[in-house]
């Protein structure tokens, strides 16, 4: 029988996914990432699809935009199974926009107070 090779070892998927293994293993035992074991003689290997290198893409840019990976275990393997529910996620994403929103405010609040603080101590000099 001939091994599958079109999957990949850990260190091949952190490398194509550029990221790390102890990254891929988090997101593996976190349920993001699908993986098969195989049997080479006395060892068992953990073989990821390759479509994990996009899973992974897919992870990072969307903690970049506020999510956590608990809220992504979710919908990303509702997402490559089929399930996914649409008017669901639309709900989820307009709760995010909102806290976005939230955080701009707080933050232009914060530059407000700074300047403000600036302006005082430049008017001390």
């Amino acid at each position: 029988m001939i091994a599958d090779t079109s999957y990949l070892l850990i260190g091949r998927l952190a490398l194509q996914a550029n990221t790390t293994k102890d990254t891929v293993r988090h997101y593996h035992d976190m349920g993001l990432l699908r993986s098969q074991k195989r049997q080479a003689g006395s060892r068992l290997y953990t073989e990821f699809h390759p479509e994990c290198v996009e899973r992974i893409d897919l992870i990072k840019n969307a903690q970049a935009v506020g999510f956590n990976l608990n809220e992504l275990k979710v919908w990303l393997n509702d997402y490559y199974d089929g399930t996914l529910d649409i008017d669901k996620q639309m709900d989820v994403i307009s709760k995010k926009i909102a806290q976005a929103k939230q955080q701009q405010a707080n933050l232009l609040s914060i530059i407000d107070q700074l300047s403000a603080y600036q302006k005082s101590f430049k008017q001390m000099k």
